[in-house]
C-alpha cells in the first residue's frame, strides 16, 4: 500500500468528509501541484496568488458545464497540515458531486490518496512525529471526552518531547562509551559512570508509570469492560436493565435464565463502560448452562472491573468468600465492586456480618435494593465505578499510555535499561553495556518514529480513513 512513500512529488486528493449524504462535503488536495491542478476546474480567483489561510468563493466546472458552487480554502507551504501546498474544497454534500470533483482532479493530474496518506506526509515532512500521528487517528475515533483527552495529550507532543530528551542524553553516553572502546588498550573512561547510572534511573522512573498506566489507558480507549457476575437470581439482569434504563435483559424468578453474555455500553462522566451480563454461577448438569457459566468465567478474566452482586437475604458469608475468591483466581488485577442486593429483606446485623468479610483493598461494596425506586442506588453504583478506575485528572495527565505499540516499545526499553543498570554495577565491559543501551534507545525511537520502517508505517497509517 505504501509504495507511494517513494513518490512524494505526487499531488494527492481524497474526500475528507464522512460517507453518505450531508449538507457539506470536503475534498482535500495536497502536493506541489495542488494549486495548478485545482485551478484547472475552479472558476474563481487565481489560487496561487492568494494569501495562505484564506477562503474563496467560486464554481467547479467540467469544461463549460458548471458542476457545483463551492468555497475553496488555500494553505501555502509550509503552513499546512502536510507542510505542502494544500487546497480544501467545500462543496454540497451529494456523493455524486464529491465523486465528480475527485474524478476531475484525478483527470487533471492528481492521484487518489491512500488511507492516512495526508497524516503520513505530515509525519514524513517533520510536522509531527509518529506518536502524534497515531494520536490523530485516536482523535478521529474518540467517542467520549476521556478518549479525546488521551488523544489530545499525546497530540500535544509532551510525551515525545520528554522521551526524545532522555534518548538524546543516553545517546551522548553511548558515544562516549564507544569512544572508550577505541582506546581499549589505554584503560580510559570518558563517560562518567555515576552520571550514567543517574540518567538510567531517571528513565526507568519515567517509563515505569507509563507501562503501569496501559491497562487503564487501553480500557479508556476501547471502553472499560465490566463483568456483572453472581449466582442465579441475585439481580444481575435487573442491575443491567437499571443501568441502561431499559429492559435489555430478561428478568425472571427461574434460575438460569441467562445462558449467554449480554453486552451493552453506557457513558459515565464521559467514560465508556461496557457492561457484560453473565450467566449465574452455580453447579449445574445443564449442558447449555455450563457453557454460559464458562463464558462468565472468561468474561471475568478479560474484565477491568467486576461487579459481583448477591442476594444478601440468602447468601452466607462462607459462600460470599468462596465466590470472591473465584473471581480473584480468574482475575487478580480487576477491581471488584460487591453489591449486597435485596437489603430490604435483611436486618442490619446480618448485613454487617457479611460486609465485614470484605477486607481486600481492591474490593469495594455498596448495599442496594433493585426493587421499587432504585435511582439513588444506581447513581451510587455509577459514581463508585468511576472512582474505582481513578479517573479524576485524566485530562491533565500526559503519562497514560493507551497504545499497544507504545506499551510494547516501553516494555522493551525498560527491560534493557534494567539490564544496563545491572551491567553498570557489575562493571561489565563497555561493548556489552553499549549494546543494551542501544536496545533501550531504539525501543524509544520506535515510539516517536526516530527509527521506523515501511512495514510499521503501513500498519499504522493503513488503519486511517481515506482523506486523513
Amino acid at each position: 500500500m505504501y509504495e507511494n512513500l517513494v513518490h512524494p512529488e505526487d499531488t494527492i486528493v481524497a474526500i475528507a468528509s464522512a460517507q453518505g449524504i450531508g449538507a457539506i462535503g470536503l475534498i482535500r488536495v495536497s502536493g506541489n501541484q495542488a494549486f495548478s491542478i485545482v485551478q484547472k476546474i475552479y472558476k474563481g480567483k487565481t489560487l496561487s496568488t492568494q494569501n495562505s489561510h484564506t477562503i474563496h468563493y467560486g464554481h467547479i466546472a467540467d469544461g463549460d458545464k458548471i458542476l457545483d458552487e463551492v468555497m475553496v480554502a488555500v494553505f501555502k507551504s509550509p503552513k499546512s497540515f502536510t507542510t505542502e501546498d494544500s487546497v480544501e474544497i467545500s462543496c454540497h454534500g451529494s456523493m455524486y458531486i464529491q465523486s465528480e470533483i475527485v474524478r476531475l482532479l484525478v483527470q487533471n493530474g492528481a492521484r487518489l490518496a491512500a488511507p492516512g496518506e495526508f497524516t503520513l506526509r505530515a509525519y514524513l515532512n517533520g510536522r509531527i512525529d509518529l506518536a502524534q500521528a497515531e494520536a490523530v487517528g485516536d482523535m478521529i475515533a474518540a467517542q467520549n471526552s476521556s478518549q479525546l483527552d488521551l488523544a489530545i495529550n499525546q497530540m500535544r507532543g509532551g510525551l515525545s518531547k520528554k522521551l526524545n530528551e532522555l534518548r538524546e542524553k543516553l545517546l551522548n553516553f553511548i558515544s562516549l562509551i564507544e569512544l572508550e572502546l577505541d582506546f581499549g588498550e589505554e584503560d580510559v573512561e570518558f563517560a562518567d559512570r555515576s552520571e550514567l547510572e543517574e540518567r538510567i534511573r531517571e528513565m526507568i522512573l519515567f517509563i515505569q508509570p507509563m507501562i503501569d498506566s496501559f491497562r487503564l489507558g487501553n480500557a479508556i480507549k476501547n471502553g472499560i469492560p465490566v463483568a456483572i457476575v453472581g449466582r442465579p437470581n441475585a439481580g444481575k439482569s435487573s442491575l443491567l436493565n437499571a443501568l441502561l434504563e431499559e429492559d435489555r435483559a430478561i428478568v425472571s424468578d427461574i434460575a438460569g435464565t441467562t445462558r449467554d453474555t449480554i453486552e451493552e455500553e453506557i457513558h459515565i462522566k464521559g467514560i465508556s463502560f461496557r457492561f457484560i451480563d453473565t450467566a449465574g454461577i452455580r453447579q449445574t448438569e445443564d449442558l447449555i448452562e455450563k457453557i454460559g457459566i464458562e463464558k462468565a468465567k472468561q468474561t471475568i478474566e478479560k474484565a477491568t472491573l467486576v461487579i459481583y452482586i448477591f442476594d444478601s437475604s440468602e447468601l452466607s458469608s462462607e459462600e460470599l468468600q468462596h465466590d470472591l475468591q473465584m473471581i480473584k483466581t480468574h482475575n487478580a488485577q480487576a477491581n471488584i465492586l460487591v453489591l449486597a442486593n435485596k437489603t430490604d429483606k435483611l436486618d442490619s446485623n446480618n448485613l454487617q456480618n457479611l460486609i465485614q468479610q470484605l477486607t481486600d483493598k481492591k474490593t469495594s461494596y455498596l448495599t442496594i435494593s433493585l426493587k421499587g425506586n432504585h435511582h439513588s442506588d444506581i447513581d451510587n453504583i455509577r459514581e463508585r465505578l468511576y472512582q474505582l478506575m481513578h479517573l479524576e485528572g485524566i485530562a491533565g495527565s500526559s503519562t497514560i499510555i493507551s497504545n499497544l505499540r507504545h506499551h510494547e516499545s516501553l516494555s522493551r526499553s525498560f527491560e534493557s535499561l534494567t539490564q544496563s543498570l545491572s551491567l553498570l554495577r557489575s562493571k561489565t565491559s563497555g561493548d556489552i553495556l553499549s549494546f543494551e543501551l542501544r536496545r533501550a534507545i531504539d525501543a524509544i525511537g520506535d515510539i516517536t518514529g526516530t527509527i521506523s520502517n515501511d512495514e510499521v508505517l503501513g500498519n499504522i497509517f493503513g488503519k486511517f480513513c481515506i482523506g486523513k
